[in-house]
């Protein structure tokens, strides 16, 4: 049984945001990262034949993992993507037709949100959770504030998060984590990917227990 969006959540707070991946890689570099502990992973679809990479991926991996695409724009995206065997839908922005699309689909989708507007009118077209983006424009005390407000939905910063500040965000509210560049850029291999990987997943636990 494929882990829905609440089990990956909880056995891991994090999501691998593999933005340049090459198909080439994608095996080697997913072998790493679920053996570290991931189980929300990203191919964002400005990256090199994303959609080739995501089908690989969620072919090897979709009973551990939940497998999806990133930078998604567009309800053809969406459905691109579902093609390819993904199942989740990032998005850095809060289209609301986007998101009807994706749960039309029954895939989970996390919309960008910049501002309260957003984070509610995302949550009532059916968001999953809330990517808050850019996380460097949205500090811990401001996500203390909107976690006042919007109680009843995970909220994921994503943009800048390492190690050094989960903890802060973890105590205003946040529910996990999108993580880019602190665990994956072009070129980086997939025993680096490893060695950082099961780091970050360390630190998440320990500010999340």
């Amino acid at each position: 049984m494929p882990l829905s969006f609440t089990e990956a959540l909880a056995a891991c707070p994090l999501v691998a945001i593999l933005r340049g991946l090459k198909p080439s890689e994608a095996l080697e570099i997913g072998t790493a990262l679920v053996d570290a502990g991931f189980t929300l992973i990203e191919v964002p679809l400005n990256s090199p034949e994303p959609l080739v990479s995501i089908r690989t991926l969620a072919e090897a991996f979709g009973d551990r993992a939940l497998i999806g695409a990133g930078t998604v724009l567009s309800p053809a995206d969406v459905e691109a993507v579902q093609n390819a065997g993904g199942r989740l839908i990032v998005m850095p922005h809060a289209d609301l037709e986007v998101i009807r699309a994706a749960k039309a689909r029954g895939l989970v989708c996390t919309p960008g949100v910049a501002t309260p507007t957003e984070a509610f009118a995302a949550r009532a077209a059916g968001a999953d959770a809330l990517k808050l983006f850019p996380a460097e424009g949205i500090p811990p005390h401001v996500v203390k504030a909107w976690r006042a407000v919007l109680t009843d939905i995970p909220l994921l910063p994503v943009g800048g998060i390492d190690a050094s500040n989960m903890r802060a965000y973890r105590e205003a509210g946040a529910s996990g984590f999108g993580i880019g560049s602190a665990l994956y850029k072009p070129g980086k291999g997939a025993a680096a990917i490893a060695v950082d990987g099961a780091s970050l997943v360390k630190a998440a636990r320990a500010v999340f227990t």
